[in-house]
């Protein structure tokens, strides 16, 4: 039983879930110029020392950050029907 959400990073205008459509996902994403796996990497501070937890809430807080930083672009969505209405746009 799965207790938390995964949560994924996208935009606003992306029509392909990266959840189960990544490939789509991806192409589109990256044939708009916006190459979203590359800024999350870029923002986002991890290390090979830190436990796998650590490591998911890093990505998280850069997911948050690039969210909050790029308004109206980018929004973070979750796996989790449950979540739809947690899911920041």
């Amino acid at each position: 039983m799965k207790l938390m959400a995964e949560f994924m990073l996208t935009t606003v205008d992306n029509p392909y879930d990266p959840f189960t459509q990544f490939n789509e996902w991806r192409v589109w994403d990256e044939s708009r110029g916006y190459h979203t796996l590359s800024l999350l990497a870029r923002v986002t501070r991890s290390s090979p020392e830190l436990s796998d937890e650590d490591q998911k809430l890093a990505i998280e807080q850069g997911m948050d950050e690039i969210v909050s930083a790029i308004v109206g672009v980018y929004r973070k969505v979750s796996d989790s029907p449950k979540n739809e209405a947690t899911d920041k746009n």
